[in-house]
């Protein structure tokens, strides 16, 4: 069972990741620094964990077509919007 410092800890090391130093060149251009950007990037995430629910729960059949396996799947819906 994690524990409170344990949680507090994962969720400062994704922040951290995602508000971390800027990438250069080409994905700089996608890079949203600061807090805006940490909260897009949580809104995209919240989003497409949102859709993949969907797919998964409405064609099955098909999350093998996207390369996942339906565990894959409950793993990354298990996920808090924080981690990647």
């Amino acid at each position: 069972m994690k524990t409170m410092l344990d949680i507090i800890s994962g969720f400062y090391g994704a922040v951290r990741l995602d508000l971390g130093e800027p990438p250069t060149g080409a994905d700089l251009a996608e890079h949203r620094p600061g807090l805006f950007g940490l909260l897009l990037a949580w809104g995209e995430r919240a989003r497409f964990r949102e859709e993949l629910a969907t797919k998964a729960r409405d064609t099955p059949h098909l999350v093998g077509d996207i390369g996942l396996t339906m565990d894959q799947v409950r793993d990354e819906l298990a996920k808090p919007l924080w981690r990647r």
